[in-house]
């Protein structure tokens, strides 16, 4: 790879966020993205889709990876338990790969239609392999569905609350938090 394009996918998500930032998500270009970069169209499209994909590079990961978690959590732990061991494994390496921009990418998302529905799809798909591992793990079919929703819930929440105050506690606090707060709820009825 020639010398310039040396860090180019940090590069081009630095003039991204920078740009979206200043003139918001609808009306920044591809074309200023890597005029921004110093870099070439053909340079931006090895590393990412569209420029949505710059906000949401590596989520197509995501349902795989929790699901995974899910499969691999102790057997011994019940559904929930799984579900939250898994939340806070994978939730603690999203947070790790994101945490330099995960303010500004959220600000970002929820200044745009167009964002925050790519999130919620993106979050559909996480609930469906939540729910096919926890299937696989033995929970029936309704508690499955309705565990995996509670879960993507959970992540969201604390991943909104880590995102606002990344120094107060490590997401996998936050997921505790949250799962705590649930059952606190729940027990009101």
């Amino acid at each position: 790879m020639p010398r310039w394009e040396q860090g180019a996918e940090d590069r081009l998500r630095e003039a991204a966020l920078a740009l979206f930032l200043e003139h918001g998500y609808e009306n920044v270009t591809v074309a200023q993205i890597t005029e921004r970069a110093g870099l070439t169209r053909r340079t931006f499209s090895r590393y990412f889709a569209d420029k949505r994909d710059v906000l949401f590079a590596g989520s197509d990961q995501l349902p795989a990876a929790l699901a995974d978690a899910v499969l691999k959590a102790d057997p011994g732990l019940t559904p929930f338990e799984a579900l939250l061991d898994a939340i806070e494994q994978v939730g603690d390496m999203v947070a790790a790969r994101v945490a330099p921009h995960a303010a500004q990418r959220q600000a970002i998302i929820d200044s745009s239609t167009e964002l925050q529905e790519r999130g919620r799809t993106k979050f559909a798909a996480v609930a469906d392999a939540l729910d096919a591992a926890l299937r696989q793990r033995g929970a029936a079919p309704s508690t499955a569905g309705l565990l995996a929703n509670v879960g993507v819930a959970i992540f969201r929440t604390a991943f909104g609350r880590w995102v606002a105050e990344p120094d107060a506690a490590a997401y996998s606090n936050r997921v505790r938090e949250a799962a705590d707060e649930l059952a606190q709820a729940l027990d009101r009825r």
